[in-house]
Order: structure tokens, then sequence, then C-alpha cells
């Protein structure tokens, strides 16, 4: 009897579920996800699931940026007094059809100014007449993408109309950088290693306090931008640096990265790599204009990427090698106002960074 009227339920055991009490399967729904929540697999489970986004948007976003180049406006300087106006126009329209792209003209009254705006980076090419034929001057120094689109389409071009065309490159890239790919990659890896570096810092140095994670930050930016700039100047010959300049943009951008990830582990704890791999490697490096000119750049990254850590890398280093008396302040601006702003923002909020350690003061206060 005991048995039919359930008395003999051992005590405290669970009764089986109820179909008509909904509210038993939602209590034991909310416990299984707060036990899941609290277990090591919440974290594991997130991370896969990053780990996957972050594979595609990472191939995703170089291959937007990289996979097809499209001019959108090259800015072309014209010299000279052309003798038939009607010639140079349809060559120039020519040009346009065959690149898909405007040719932004700015006219300059001797060479010698046109030489110095490619010099100074305001311009790709140089359009002059010559007696029944056109020469286009290209700056391959400038972008070898562009100049290679320019040199492929201009003879076409020239072709077509009638026109004999003679293209040159007034400002190659040197000869073991034929692509001028060497100043991206050793901005990629100062950026990379940088926050790389930053990150180790929190793993195997958690007790620095912010002062010394800062200092031991820069330590290893002068060091590690001595040894990329060594490695490939020296130890590869495959690009002829200015050594101290180059040393400098490398050892900036390293500490820039660094302390971009050190301050967004500040802000977002152990979900830091999240934003610093965003900013810095799936935004910055695609629209860096390192291995495609900022001309063949989707609108938006070639507009937002002079203004990120690894556009303003390339761009003072690319300038350094090639145009070393037409270098600009503002690439180094750009490197020095995300490192302040780092700086600034760790140092405010370093209470809520993981590491650092109990000085005396420290613990008489919480004593």
């Amino acid at each position: 009897m005991d048995e039919e009227s359930g008395a003999g339920t051992p005590h405290g055991s669970a009764r089986p579920a109820d179909p008509a009490d909904p509210t038993g399967g939602r209590r034991r729904a909310r416990h299984c996800w707060s036990a899941f929540r609290h277990s090591p697999f919440f974290p594991a489970t997130v991370l896969v699931l990053i780990v996957a986004a972050a594979a595609g948007l990472f191939a995703g976003s170089y291959t937007y940026a990289m996979a097809n180049p499209t001019p959108h406006n090259i800015p072309t300087a014209v010299t000279g007094v052309p003798e038939s106006e009607i010639k140079r126009a349809e060559f120039v329209q020519g040009m346009e059809r065959a690149l898909g792209a405007e040719l932004r003209l700015r006219h300059f009254a001797t060479y010698e100014e046109a030489r110095n705006a490619v010099e100074d980076q305001r311009v790709y090419a140089i359009l002059q007449d010559r007696h029944h034929a056109a020469e286009l001057d290209v700056s391959g120094a400038s972008g070898a993408t562009v100049a290679q689109l320019l040199t492929e389409t201009a003879p076409q071009v020239g072709k077509e109309i009638g026109i004999p065309v003679v293209v040159r490159d007034v400002n190659p890239l040197q000869k073991g950088d034929p692509r001028g790919l060497a100043l991206f990659y050793i901005t990629l890896a100062s950026v990379i290693v940088g926050f790389v570096g930053a990150i180790q810092l929190s793993v195997h140095a958690r007790e620095l306090n912010p002062a010394e994670r800062i200092a031991f930050t820069a330590a290893y930016s002068v060091l590690g931008g001595f040894t990329i700039a060594a490695i490939v100047d020296w130890g590869l010959d495959a690009v002829r640096l200015p050594f101290a300049e180059s040393w400098l943009i490398l050892a900036l951008t390293m500490f820039t990265s660094g302390m971009v990830f050190t301050m967004f582990n500040a802000l977002f704890g152990r979900w830091a790599m999240l934003p610093t791999w965003g900013l810095m490697v799936l935004l910055g490096n695609p629209s860096s204009g390192g291995a495609v000119s900022w001309p063949l750049l989707p609108s938006l990254l070639g507009e937002i990427g002079r203004w990120l850590p690894p556009g303003a890398s390339v761009n003072a280093q690319h300038t350094a090698v090639y145009f070393r008396q037409h270098q600009h302040f503002f690439p180094f601006a750009v490197l020095m106002a995300w490192a302040a702003l780092s700086c600034t923002v760790f140092w405010i909020w370093r209470h809520r960074h993981p590491g650092g350690r109990e000085t005396a003061g420290t613990a008489a206060a919480a004593s």
C-alpha cells in the first residue's frame, strides 16, 4: 500500500517532472544555465565561437581590401602645353575608361614642380605631351600597384587613339623589394609583436605595477624595433633603411600596439584581445596602404587607414625610405596620439587592470 501511494519514495529524492508544471522546467533550465555559466566550459565555448568568427572576419577583411584592388581616383600631374587639347582629353578619357577610375589632374607650370609633388606624395604620376606623343612618368615607390596599373594601361590606350605613349618609372622600388611589400611586412611584425608582447606581460609578469608595465612595454618595443630593422637591413639586405628613423618608427609602433592592448585589458579584462585584434589587425592592417596603395582600396578604408596606427606606421616608414626629404609629421602625430590615449586611459582605470601587486601602502590601507 505504501508503494502504491508513493510513501516508499526515499526522502529528498527528486520527483518526476510534472508536465502540468512549466515553472519546474524553467527552474531546472535556469539551474543548468547557471551551472554552465560558472563552469570552465562557458568561456571555452565562447572562445570557440569567437575564434571561428575571427577567422572568417580576418580572411574577409583582407580579401575585401586586397583581392581585387580597384582605383577610385588617381592624382596625376599635368605639365606643358599640349599640341592638341582634344588628343590629350581623349587620352585621359581613355585611361579613365580602361582603369574604371578618375584621373584627378593637377596642373603644374614646370616639370620640376610636378616632380616635387611626386616626392611630396601629392600625385602618383606625371603626364606630359611630347610632339605627337605622350610621356607618362610613374612612381613605383609611391605605390607599386598604382604604377603597375598605369604602366599596363597607358600604352594600350595610346595605341587605340593613335598616340605613342612612353612610360618610365622615375622613382622605382629598391631591388630587394620589387613588390613594395617589405615595409608592410615589417610594420605588420611590429604591430602584432607589439600587442603579443603586452599579452605575455599580462600573463607572465602579472604583478607589474602600472608604471612598471608601461616601462617594460617601452623596453621590448625599443629592442624589438632595433631587431626588426637590423634583420631586414643588415641581415637580409632586403631594404636599405634610414636606420635610426626606421628604428624609431618601429619602436613607436610596437609601443603603441602594446599599450592599445593594455588599455583594452584595463577596460575589458580577459576579452581585451577582441577590440585589439579588431582595431589593429582586422581594420588597421588592410587599410594601412602597405600591401595595396590607398587609391586602390575601397574608399572608406582608404580614408580611415591614415588615422590608425598601422597606416600611420606604413606612411611614416614609406616616406622615410623613399622620400627622405619630404617626411611628414602627421603619421608620427597619429602614432603618438594613440600611444598617449592608451597610456592615459590605462592609467586612469589602472585599478581595473587584472595585474599589479600589493604594496605596503595598499596593504596598510586595506587593513
